[in-house]
């Protein structure tokens, strides 16, 4: 199925319902919620996927994981997804909150496959197979930090949010206390009871996963590391690294070249 409404389909007696969807550029999907678990995967372009504790950001080629009945929103840019749509008892081991998952190549291919699929497929035939297939593979995903925690006090989460919307490496927590009117030793406290981060992780993580934006339209690396406050690309290559465990050239898009000028 393709660009169809998952409620047209949610009544259908199968497990697992595909569909592919095709977004304008920097498109915001309101908050909603969907009975069924879904595999939100991204051929193409960047995900931010938010919810009340957190938000995702989902690079080409990665999915996130979002429970049954879990409010959230996502900004589309550049994205075509492939989303599975799975009855909540066919999948008693998906995660309580979203998770980032890399996608590995089998199971690309099984979700580009799996939106051709009859909605109502019969039991016992090809498509019937493809689905349970799918269901198998999805036990082996690998999670990916490719998320930010927000907090639920809210002074500090609009300063978060403010943040998300415009990182600095160098952004002061001063800066932060006297918008807050409270001490560093607050600041740090309520950081690690809202977030479970300190800021200066919580600073960090949150300027390299804004990165994956700029990475997947092509930006070179040095301009990236100048745009988010970086000394230079190798600390910010060096953070990336840190957190991701792989270079930013590894979550680039294809065709858009090294980015190291």
């Amino acid at each position: 199925m393709r660009n169809v409404p998952v409620a047209e389909v949610d009544g259908l007696d199968r497990a697992v319902l595909a569909i592919g969807t095709d977004y304008p550029h920097e498109h915001l999907l309101p908050r909603h919620e969907h009975r069924r678990a879904q595999v939100l995967y991204a051929a193409t372009g960047v995900m931010r996927v938010e919810t009340a504790d957190g938000s995702w950001t989902i690079p080409t080629a990665r999915a996130v994981l979002i429970p049954p009945m879990t409010g959230h929103q996502v900004t589309m840019t550049g994205v075509s997804t492939r989303s599975l749509y799975i009855e909540p008892a066919a999948v008693p081991w998906f995660p309580a909150r979203c998770q980032a998952v890399d996608v590995a190549a089998l199971l690309r291919e099984l979700l580009l496959a799996a939106v051709e699929m009859e909605p109502r497929y019969a039991e016992h035939s090809r498509d019937a197979a493809l689905a349970a297939l799918v269901l198998h593979e999805l036990k082996n995903l690998t999670p990916l930090p490719l998320d930010v925690p927000m907090p639920s006090d809210p002074r500090l989460r609009t300063l978060c949010e403010a943040f998300l919307r415009k990182p600095d490496i160098h952004d002061p927590p001063a800066r932060w206390c006297a918008a807050l009117d409270v001490s560093e030793r607050t600041l740090a406290r309520l950081f690690r009871r809202g977030t479970g981060l300190n800021f200066s992780q919580w600073r960090q993580r949150a300027c390299v996963l804004h990165s994956l934006h700029h990475l997947t339209a092509g930006m070179p690396v040095t301009r990236v590391a100048a745009l988010l406050g970086y000394d230079n690309p190798a600390a910010y290559t060096a953070a990336f690294g840190k957190l991701l465990g792989r270079p930013p050239s590894a979550y680039r898009s294809p065709g858009t070249g090294t980015g190291i000028a």
